[in-house]
């Protein structure tokens, strides 16, 4: 961990005085002493207000700040509706302090001071700025510039846009000492007043809050270019030009200071397709900023295919600076809510699955994030009860010392630029762009187990210079173009014993892949059509899967056009509408062993208004992206759910790869699915698990949360109760031993620590320690061993 942020408002400091400054620093200090102990450098984000702290600055230190001293919305409607926080406000304590510019520095130096003093690291702090209502009264905003908040998040008039102009001001202002000319943009305003704020107060950095800089409304799923029944092309080009400008402008005035941000809640292709926003140009513009790390409000509704999907597509590419956050809430200080205690139930499932995402570059190295930020340390009341950091550091730990450092089960080629081209094309793609991100974003959410992701480019540079890094993952992306070097690859990689599972419209897609899918194309079907397929489906203890399914074509990125070319030789589902019918998945395979699978899919949701898509009802219509997850057997990978019924929703389920360990990770919504599964290699037995085998297929149960370590895959038929438990060393030279139990001729695969000095050793259970005789096994791979029909218990030593 290169660096630990620790967020902050400024409601634990009761006392400003410098005596209460250096208090409060030294008591966060004592708290957080084990995540700072891994940590190169630390720093301190202060949600000070919501920086009209900055649009506000004279120059004079005297001046009060109105600052986010509220629990509640902080700038509430005139006529509020009931008496809920996002209508009325109540001030966290009575008589909060009053806060001065030259406290606010007293507390940018204190921190400093004493963190550095007692930690020995470099200590930075940073401001925030943030577009909405929530944090601080802002007259700035909402009273003498209501011109600059014309976006409709969070209520008419509440949301700044970052492209907007300012009407004249003859006010005075730090970096505009005479006033504010008509016309002139947020952009230049903002970064004057930053450039002289942030040097004055301390501030080593800027952060740039909910979205702000890369759309013009945030939150939305429909936007500038999107309004839900169409999307307007002809205006995309003119939003992505506004937003980059904000970005020109800002840093003309501000050159020098880093920037941050929290970036959209949704994905790169969601937001090209409904707001324009230019990421690509953001990112490669020399801005000198961070990619956005991954969203709190989405996990916090239990939707963590966005979080998952988002993040994803927003770390593909980087920008100039090539790192990224991770980023966890544990308190909210405005909306009287403590994520960790309440809203997460102390359960780390927000940790495990997006630490265990990764981003493969260009040479081919798997990056994870670089630094951990707590959103944040205080609550609503500015406490800062200690249980917290007491019971969220060790996960954090544990899933940063197991990041992946290969790539995880499947692979998404996240096609970065191709979805700006296909945006800004004419006639534009932007319907294939918004159906990609939305689709995958529900497969996530449906099992698919989705977290290492590469860009098209870097995935073509990266396979040259490690042709094996792809080996043993299932690469997944929209069908590549024809006559692109991406399709180019995968049929090579196909034809190399490698597999690759393509969704989305084959319309555009090379005729090579279209025929080895055994598919031609028609006209296409859409609305409602029937539904019938082969895969096996997850055991449902009640009812059955329904055998209809909705293609809406707008928002499905056309309709479903593929039909069967050789008698359906390749077909596992089908789609129909009378006698029409159309393939809608596909699987083809190699003498080489390779695997080529395609699921056409479909956005299975309703839109209504800007609020996120509601899923059809899993009674009555099928879910297109439980396909992508079910045609995962068709390559080894079986992972199927047995549960009450249809509506039962379905647990996230990752696989990421440390040290050569594979490591599963996961959120059951219902605690009472469970998993049937099987890879490759056989039944995964993770560590401190007990898995029922029968046919070859493991069974077990889920907790809520969970992350498990698995070395062992058993591969046998008859039906046993396989456990594998972790075994004390006794013997010097052994590092770890783990005890395999209940094995009925079985094929016992083990991959072994990539960082132990020497071969593993197998033996039978029983004798001194409870170790036997030698049990014979050969080395298959690098680092992977076999020890073929094992009966009884077997110790594996290293």
């Amino acid at each position: 961990m290169k660096r630990l942020i620790l967020e902050l408002s400024l409601k634990p400091f009761f006392d400003l005085s410098d005596r209460g400054i250096a208090d409060v620093a030294a008591r966060i200090v004592g708290q957080w002493a084990s995540l700072i102990d891994k940590a190169e450098t630390l720093s301190f984000m202060m949600w000070t207000a919501d920086g009209s702290e900055i649009l506000d600055y004279r120059g004079d230190l005297d001046d009060d700040i109105s600052w986010a001293c509220w629990i509640g919305i902080a700038n509430p409607p005139s006529q509020p509706k009931n008496k809920t926080l996002h209508q009325v406000r109540t001030a966290y304590i009575d008589n909060p302090p009053v806060l001065t510019y030259e406290r606010l520095r007293a507390v940018v130096a204190g921190l400093k001071r004493v963190a550095g003093e007692a930690t020995g690291r470099p200590v930075t702090v940073g401001a925030t700025f943030d577009p909405g209502p929530e944090f601080a009264e802002s007259s700035f905003k909402y009273v003498r510039h209501k011109e600059i908040a014309a976006g409709s998040t969070m209520g008419e008039g509440q949301w700044v846009n970052c492209a907007s102009k300012l009407n004249a001001d003859t006010r005075s202002y730090a970096a505009f000492p005479g006033g504010i000319p008509a016309r002139t943009s947020l952009g230049t305003f903002l970064g004057g007043q930053s450039r002289r704020f942030l040097s004055d107060m301390g501030f080593d950095y800027l952060w740039l809050s909910n979205g702000f800089g890369y759309s013009l409304s945030s939150w939305s799923v429909t936007g500038e270019v999107f309004d839900g029944k169409r999307f307007d092309a002809d205006a995309a080009p003119r939003v992505n030009r506004s937003i980059i400008g904000f970005w020109r402008d800002f840093r003309a005035e501000c050159p020098d200071v880093p920037i941050e941000t929290r970036g959209s809640n949704l994905s790169t292709g969601m937001d090209l397709s409904s707001d324009a926003a230019p990421m690509r140009d953001i990112y490669r513009g020399g801005f000198n900023l961070i990619a956005p790390p991954n969203s709190p409000w989405a996990a916090l509704d239990g939707d963590y295919g966005l979080e998952i999907a988002g993040w994803l597509s927003h770390i593909a590419e980087l920008p100039e600076t090539g790192t990224f956050p991770f980023r966890y809430y544990i308190h909210d200080p405005w909306w009287l809510n403590s994520p960790w205690l309440d809203r997460y139930g102390r359960e780390p499932h927000d940790i495990y699955l997006p630490l265990s995402c990764s981003r493969i570059d260009g040479e081919g190295c798997v990056q994870t994030p670089n630094s951990v930020s707590m959103l944040t340390i205080d609550d609503s009341y500015g406490r800062m009860p200690d249980q917290v950091p007491r019971e969220v550091a060790p996960p954090i730990l544990q899933a940063l010392a197991c990041a992946p450092d290969e790539p995880g089960a499947v692979t998404w080629i996240y096609p970065f630029d191709e979805y700006h081209d296909w945006t800004f094309a004419s006639p534009s793609r932007a319907n294939e762009v918004f159906f990609g991100d939305w689709f995958i974003r529900a497969a996530i959410n449906e099992g698919f187990p989705l977290n290492t992701v590469v860009s098209t480019s870097n995935f073509l540079t990266a396979r040259n210079k490690r042709p094996d890094l792809f080996g043993k993952t299932v690469l997944t992306c929209p069908a590549p173009d024809a006559g692109s070097d991406l399709a180019r690859a995968l049929i090579d990689h196909v034809d190399a014993g490698g597999k690759v599972l393509l969704y989305g419209p084959l319309r555009h897609t090379a005729a090579a892949i279209r025929e080895r899918l055994g598919v031609g194309l028609a006209p296409g079907l859409s609305g409602e059509l029937s539904f019938e397929t082969t895969l096996s489906l997850d055991s449902l203890a009640q009812g059955a899967y329904p055998t209809r399914i909705r293609v809406p074509e707008l928002l499905s990125g056309g309709g479903a056009e593929e039909i069967s070319a050789d008698a359906g030789a390749t077909a596992r589902a089908h789609v129909s509408s009378g006698s029409e019918h159309r393939v809608f998945t596909a699987v083809a395979r190699t003498s080489a062993g390779g695997c080529l699978a395609w699921v056409r899919g479909a956005f299975c949701e309703t839109i209504s208004g800007g609020q996120l898509p509601t899923a059809d009802d899993p009674r009555e219509w099928f879910h297109a992206a439980r396909l992508m997850r079910t045609v995962l057997q068709e390559m080894g990978i079986v992972l199927r759910l047995a549960k009450a019924d249809v509506a039962t929703p379905d647990p996230v389920i990752l696989a990421s790869r440390n040290r050569n360990a594979w490591y599963f990770s996961g959120f059951s919504r219902s605690t009472n699915v469970r998993l049937q599964w099987r890879m490759p290699d056989g039944v995964p037995v993770p560590v401190g698990c007990d898995v029922e085998i029968c046919n070859g297929i493991g069974e077990m149960s889920l907790p809520r949360a969970w992350q498990r370590e698995c070395r062992v895959f058993v591969d046998q038929t008859a039906s046993s109760e396989v456990t594998c438990r972790e075994q004390y060393s006794g013997e010097i030279g052994v590092t770890r031993r783990l005890l395999v139990r209940g094995l009925v001729d079985a094929d016992v695969t083990f991959y072994a620590d990539s960082a132990m000095p020497h071969a593993p050793r197998f033996q039978k259970g029983g004798g001194y320690l409870g170790m036997g005789a030698d049990i014979a096994n050969r080395q298959i791979e690098s680092g992977v061993f076999l020890a073929p029909n094992v009966t009884g218990d077997l110790i594996i030593s290293w």
